[in-house]
C-alpha cells in the first residue's frame, strides 16, 4: 500500500509540473496575443483621429467653397491658396491614413492575426 502511495504521489507531481508548464506557455501566448492587438488599437485610434482631421479639413474647405461661390459668385479657384492648402492637408492626411492601414496589416502579417 505504501508503494502505491509513493507511486501516487509522484505521478501527482509530475502532473502539475506538466500542467504549470503549460499554464506558463498559454499565458505567455496570452501576453503576446495582447501586445499585438495592442498595437493594432492604438494605430486604429490614430487613424480615428487622422479621419476627424480629415473630416474638419473638408468641412473647411466645403465652408470656404461655399462662401466664394455664394458672395464672390466665384468658382474658379486658380491662385486660391486656401482653397490649396485644405486640399493639400486632406491629401496629407490621407495619406498618412493609408500608412497606418498599411502599418495594421503588417502587423496582422508578421503576427499572423485573421481577424478585423
Amino acid at each position: 500500500m505504501s508503494k502505491l502511495w509513493n507511486d501516487l504521489k509522484h505521478n501527482m507531481k509530475d502532473w502539475s509540473n506538466a500542467a504549470i508548464e503549460k499554464a506558463e506557455e498559454v499565458s505567455k501566448v496570452a501576453v503576446a496575443k495582447t501586445e499585438e492587438l495592442t498595437k493594432i488599437s492604438k494605430i486604429k485610434l490614430e487613424i480615428h483621429q487622422l479621419q476627424r482631421d480629415c473630416r474638419r479639413e473638408r468641412e473647411e474647405l466645403g465652408k470656404l467653397t461655399y462662401n466664394q461661390a455664394k458672395d464672390a459668385n466665384m468658382v474658379n479657384f486658380t491662385g486660391n491658396n486656401d482653397f490649396f492648402s485644405h486640399v493639400e492637408k486632406i491629401d496629407v492626411i490621407t495619406e498618412s491614413i493609408n500608412m497606418k492601414k498599411s502599418e495594421i496589416k503588417n502587423i496582422k502579417a508578421e503576427y499572423n492575426i485573421n481577424e478585423e
